[in-house]
């Protein structure tokens, strides 16, 4: 996936003694065609080695992977090879100007380098939410290209039909079994799942569309798709039972996104660079980056992959932000989540699920868990061989942060610019030992909301509370356990533990007060944290559903 030493810029200074050497080379933002990238010298971290395998193994497979994770380049990377364009794979270049391909892991290991006709599906382009005429676009403007190729037969009047009469049209001209490569097969349902009625046709077409390769397998030789998630109800998943899923196969978890490894191999220039940029030594820059873009794993103990797109980024702008968030707004997710009363504190806590649903999303059903693992806004965490059940939570703090981002609002809307609310205000509050600030505020937070999105239940105040305090960067655990029970909230401030017990009634608040915090004592909830040397704080806190705001608190 990515690699260009593209020219260097050499300064010297007689009288300083030194020479100071500026590399700068392309990365490949973007980029998601192989030939250019090999062509153009962009960097190029080789997964070819896996290319080799999957075509030597001769199966047609599935791979899900989050958007912006080099899908698109991987399949680009199969079509190169399968078209027989071996120089891509070979080195290239003049040392003299240190422009230079390095010879990647397929130049030594295929021999025979065989040309056949590829289809090369991509299903990004079109929009299909609109009607069924997206999809019907979208299918056709992939075809049409193959059409001029290979012939049309005028009798051909359904996309399934057009299909199997390229497939076999090419492999009669050719005497070579077809190689189909689909991108993103799945970008037409997850555009529509709020659209039950266009979906239910979206998937009547595709079912027939893809089962086409079920059909035409005699004449295939290789047959690759990815999408984001796999989806019961379509015919690859069912009719096309032939089809190997690799997406949580432990020999390809690293198939796509960069490895620790690889981070430091192929891009310790950019790193240097970066630590300079950022002033941090060359061991925090990598130790940040971890924490921002790293923690995704695609099976159980595998290593852990960091997100291409946001790595790259970081080195292009040398700046730490979250980028992969800004490419789209999970909507649906976040929208879902809030109408089924999610528990949000279970997302850092952790949600497990058993392994024969991790991968298995049915449009229109109530459990969302699976579908926010495979959109990559969780991952895997641990996985428990006896039950056969994955925990899974967030897989570094760009997703989290970003992820609560966007939900907050869901929650708690307020005026644009609001000042008094901004995350930093709360922060401020609680670093400075200030509760009452902090409460007041938070009161008025939730005073803020209008009436008809309230909720009079103690989890949707919870889950405020939740958002507040996750974003403000703190280390935050909801519900944590003790030998006796779990507290509603638990903060680490730099100096302080903060144990949060909430109620929720109507009636005499200072007993319930009181009450809340005798269950802080009762439950043992501040044991855990009485041999880190912190300041322990106890507060108890209630909301009033006769006003339906925060009706009172007491700190101890």
């Amino acid at each position: 996936m990515f690699m260009r030493l593209s020219w260097y810029v050499v300064v010297f200074y007689p009288l300083l003694g030194y020479i100071i050497t500026i590399m700068v080379r392309k990365l490949p933002i973007g980029i998601q065609d192989f030939e250019k990238l090999r062509t153009r010298n962009f960097v190029y971290v080789d997964k070819t080695a896996y290319v080799y395998k999957l075509a030597a193994e001769d199966n047609p497979y599935f791979l899900g992977r989050p958007r912006r994770f080099g899908k698109s380049l991987l399949l680009s990377t199969f079509k190169a090879y399968f078209e027989g364009k071996r120089t891509l794979f070979e080195a290239t270049g003049d040392q003299r100007t240190a422009v230079t391909q390095p010879k990647l892991a397929i130049a030594d290991l295929e021999k025979d380098w065989i040309s056949y006709p590829v289809f090369h599906l991509d299903f990004n382009a079109e929009q299909y939410d609109v009607d069924i005429k997206g999809l019907m676009s979208g299918i056709s403007s992939n075809l049409r290209p193959l059409e001029e190729r290979w012939g049309k037969d005028i009798s051909e009047d359904s996309p399934a039909a057009r299909l199997k009469g390229l497939i076999s049209r090419a492999y009669e001209k050719t005497g070579k079994k077809v190689v189909v490569l689909v991108d993103e097969y799945d970008k037409p349902l997850i555009q529509t799942m709020d659209n039950e009625k266009l979906q239910t046709e979206i998937r009547g077409v595709l079912k027939s569309f893809y089962g086409v390769l079920k059909a035409a397998d005699a004449m295939l030789r290789f047959v690759f798709l990815t999408g984001v998630t796999k989806f019961s109800q379509v015919s690859i998943f069912s009719d096309l039972n032939q089809l190997r899923d690799i997406s949580m196969d432990t020999a390809y978890a690293g198939v796509c996104g960069i490895s620790a490894s690889e981070l430091t191999g192929a891009f310790k220039p950019e790193l240097e660079l970066l630590s300079e940029k950022i002033n941090m030594t060359y061991e925090q820059t990598v130790e940040e980056m971890q924490k921002r873009y790293n923690g995704y794993h695609f099976a159980e103990n595998s290593e852990g992959i960091f997100n291409p797109f946001s790595v790259l980024n970081t080195f292009a702008n040398g700046k730490l932000q979250f980028y992969w968030f800004q490419t789209g707004t999970p909507t649906f997710l976040v929208e879902t989540l809030k109408k089924n009363d999610f528990d949000l504190r279970e997302l850092s806590e952790g949600i497990s699920i058993p392994a024969v649903s991790i991968n298995d999303y049915r449009a229109g059903g109530s459990n969302i868990t699976p579908l926010l693992y495979q959109t990559g806004y969780l991952t895997i965490k641990s996985y428990d061989p006896e039950l056969n059940w994955y925990t899974l939570g967030f897989p570094n703090e760009e997703v989290e942060y970003g992820f609560l981002n966007e939900l907050l609002p869901l929650y708690a809307p307020q005026k644009p610019y609001d000042q008094d609310f901004f995350i930093g205000n709360f922060f401020k509050d609680l670093r400075d030992g200030n509760i009452d600030a902090f409460m007041n505020r938070l009161k008025a937070f939730i005073a803020n909301i209008p009436y008809d999105l309230k909720y009079e239940t103690e989890k949707y105040f919870q889950n405020i509370f939740y958002l507040v305090f996750t974003l403000m960067g703190q280390y935050t655990r909801a519900e944590v356990r003790s030998a006796k029970g779990r507290a509603d909230m638990v903060v680490g401030a730099k100096d302080t533990v903060y144990v949060f017990e909430f109620k929720i009634a109507e009636g005499d608040l200072d007993t319930l007060v009181e009450a809340a915090l005798r269950q802080i004592d009762d439950k043992g909830y501040l044991i855990p944290y009485t041999a880190g040397g912190k300041k322990l704080v106890k507060i108890g806190a209630v909301f009033n559903t006769a006003d339906r705001t925060l009706g009172k608190w007491k700190a101890i």
